[in-house]
């Protein structure tokens, strides 16, 4: 590397150790790395401007206001009561039910916005229960970017792979003769929230005292909450067939957005249903210029071909031997993405990959161990999964305190390890021993 590609990189890094250390405000933080990387002369103030994926913003901003008016019905409320009756006065297993939905929800849906769907359902419970409500949502927060990769709507890396490799909707679920994305990331999941369930939460608090939690089910304006949830349901249908209707996601999510604040707004005094007002200062617009300058931020970094330079290391090994070239990019992925936003990092190798098969290297094993280890080690922070600011947003704001690097690394590190090592025995059986002739 040259002094430029290492200045970047540095200033890179700084940025991203100070956001995951959370001392100082994290997206103060990452405008400041991005105005100094426009200063260095590594991209002008244009380009980090077009660095930017505006579609996801107007996803975020636009699913955000469905939420906002979501979770003011009383629905969430009747969901708790649900749940908490379905896991019969134990915290511990409503936590595990919780993020169970979670995944579930996020196989069809962005992460963010199945975040942004769970978290009303969530907070009733944490505050009737006097559980620590940023436990539960960061639980949640873990469980929904987890998932994504199972099918090829939830994420941006199972659209990607379709990108490069044409892989189509079956093939997420058996591909070759053997299971592919969905039934291997399905085991996965259960086994570790099995593992969060016995390691954290079995013993979180007496069945007796949950039981007689008072959580209010009642659902004031049915109207409001019939007209809310329909929208909510219209748009993520709409997000889930989006080639179908063949525009961008953000379109659907504005749609959706603009479509309730004009009924709701029309109707007026005929619903109880809170302001456009009220809504659009209820909004995080601290994580969405997050989201803007991260975005920049890798952008950046990418400019310098540092990830490619990456890459081209790697590259010898996987004709030399597929299981060690499999094992390492599985192992060196994790801690990366989980400092960089994995989206670039993936798209990077997935190119990689692909030219590899030029040479004869089976690419599928490869390319199922680069996408599902780029999607669990991203959990390791809220660098590598924005949506976990989110998550860590929404948890701060309802407990009133920042939470230390510590404490959410005691909650991470042990669900990826996991996550990671389960999903990597399965992927070493079913496609990479296999393919080794």
């Amino acid at each position: 590397m040259d002094w430029s590609q290492v200045l970047i990189l540095g200033v890179f890094a700084a940025t991203i150790a100070t956001v995951i250390v959370n001392k100082i405000d994290s997206t103060a933080t990452a405008l400041v790395g991005v105005v100094a990387m426009i200063w260095i002369g590594n991209m002008t103030e244009t380009e980090a401007f077009l660095l930017v994926d505006w579609n996801v913003m107007a996803i975020l901003v636009g699913i955000w206001v469905l939420a906002s008016y979501f979770g003011k019905t009383g629905i969430p409320g009747w969901l708790s009561l649900q749940a908490l009756r379905l896991s019969g006065g134990r915290p511990g297993l409503l936590v595990v039910i919780l993020s169970l939905l979670a995944g579930l929800i996020s196989i069809f849906v962005d992460n963010v916005v199945t975040i942004l769907m769970m978290a009303p359902v969530a907070l009733p419970l944490a505050r009737a229960l006097r559980i620590d409500a940023t436990r539960i949502v960061l639980m949640i927060g873990f469980s929904a970017n987890f998932m994504g990769t199972a099918l090829l709507l939830g994420d941006l890396p199972p659209q990607m792979l379709h990108s490069v490799s044409g892989i189509e909707f079956g093939g997420f679920i058996w591909q070759h003769g053997r299971p592919s994305s969905f039934p291997i990331l399905m085991v996965t999941f259960a086994v570790t929230l099995a593992f969060m369930y016995f390691y954290r939460f079995r013993r979180t608090a007496k069945p007796a005292a949950v039981m007689n939690a008072q959580i209010e089910g009642h659902i004031p304006d049915p109207l409001f909450a019939a007209i809310a949830a329909v929208m909510l349901v219209l748009t993520i249908l709409g997000m889930a067939f989006r080639e179908a209707l063949d525009v961008k996601l953000g379109f659907i999510a504005m749609t959706g957005a603009v479509a309730m604040v004009l009924v709701v707004e029309m109707l007026g005094n005929r619903l109880k249903a809170p302001s456009f007002e009220e809504i659009f200062q209820a909004l995080d617009w601290r994580a969405v210029f997050f989201y803007i300058a991260l975005f920049a931020l890798v952008g950046g970094l990418e400019k310098t071909h540092v990830l490619a330079l990456l890459a081209g290391e790697l590259k010898p090994l996987f004709s030399e031997n597929l299981a060690l070239g499999a094992t390492l990019l599985y192992w060196i992925t994790i801690p990366i993405v989980g400092l960089v936003e994995h989206d670039a990092y993936i798209l990077t190798f997935l190119y990689t990959i692909r030219d590899l098969g030029v040479d004869g290297i089976p690419t599928w094993p490869l390319w199922w161990m680069l996408v599902w280890s780029g999607t669990l080690g991203s959990n390791l922070t809220i660098a590598g999964a924005p949506a976990l600011y989110v998550a860590l947003s929404i948890g701060e704001k309802e407990q009133g305190r920042k939470v230390s690097l510590r404490e959410f690394l005691s909650w991470s590190v042990p669900f990826t390890l996991v996550a990671s090592l389960v999903c990597y025995v399965l992927g070493m059986l079913i496609w990479v021993l296999p393919s080794i002739s």
